[in-house]
């Protein structure tokens, strides 16, 4: 795929997730970063990197540990609510706008870099592989958390697809979440990978709420209404809801949704 296009979707890209509320979002997915950083087993003055940060849940996280943290993200939208979130909790970050595909950081510049359900989303994985673990000095830890080909996330984003295809010649960002493909990015530049499937829960009143919350407030989802409009709008709502239905594990009338994810913890070679 060529340099433009490339561009083009990540362009396509920016837009969307400046749209609607990540940090709605990323609220309810906090626990997933706090777990993340505790298995990255960071020490205190440790200088990390946080890629594809959105709103600063695993640099919070990792601030809590005592790191000392940047982090970096190409909408500078959603690195304001970082620093705000960052600022009221009196915990000290750094922010700095940067695509995962160019990182602005010499090689070796960081005890261990991070990513929760970030960095997947970037259009080109081999490069972004290539600067996460460049920016890892060597003995370092890369950790992540990526959502998984099977899981909830994993069948929503199949389902909007559906109804509105992704770029053709785009890998999904859900490839991420599968062990061969994270050893096949990484190959030789770690020496130990470690991987295990975790799940978050989801928590609703109902699948409809659910549906709402996301249609609003999350940026792929909300985009894929825009474009199918009032009329094409309403079969993805229904199929979002009967999704919901299908995953949801609770027994008394709410909406209680695993989605499992594929947490990484790997050593620089």
């Amino acid at each position: 795929m060529t340099e433009l296009v490339l561009e083009g979707v990540k362009a396509k890209q920016q837009k969307t997730w400046a749209s609607g509320d990540y940090g709605a979002v990323a609220a309810l997915i906090h626990p997933m970063a706090e777990e993340t950083v505790q298995a990255a087993d960071l020490s205190a003055g440790a200088r990390v990197l946080d890629v594809a940060a959105g709103t600063g849940n695993a640099s919070i996280a990792a601030a809590r540990c005592g790191a000392d943290v940047v982090a970096t993200d190409y909408v500078a939208a959603l690195l304001d609510r970082a620093r705000e979130r960052a600022a009221a909790e009196h915990l000290p970050i750094t922010t700095e706008v940067a695509d995962a595909e160019s990182l602005p950081c010499a090689d070796g510049s960081f005890d261990a870099v991070i990513s929760v359900v970030g960095a997947m989303f970037a259009p080109d994985q081999e490069r972004t592989a290539a600067e996460i673990t460049r920016v890892c000095r060597p003995g370092g830890t890369v950790a992540m958390a990526n959502w998984t080909p099977e899981g909830f996330i994993g069948e929503m984003f199949r389902t909007v697809g559906r109804r509105v295809p992704p770029p053709p010649g785009i890998r999904g960002p859900v490839e991420w979440g599968s062990e061969p493909r994270v050893r096949e990015l990484f190959g030789d530049r770690v020496a130990a990978l470690d991987v295990a499937e975790r799940a978050f829960v989801f928590r609703f009143a109902s699948p409809e709420a659910f549906a709402d919350y996301f249609r609003q407030h999350y940026g792929p989802t909300l985009k894929a209404f825009e474009a199918l409009g009032p009329d094409g709008g309403k079969p993805l709502y229904d199929d979002l809801v009967a999704l919901i239905a299908r995953f949801n594990t609770a027994t008394d009338g709410t909406c209680k949704v695993p989605s499992t994810y594929l947490r990484i913890v790997a050593t620089r070679a």
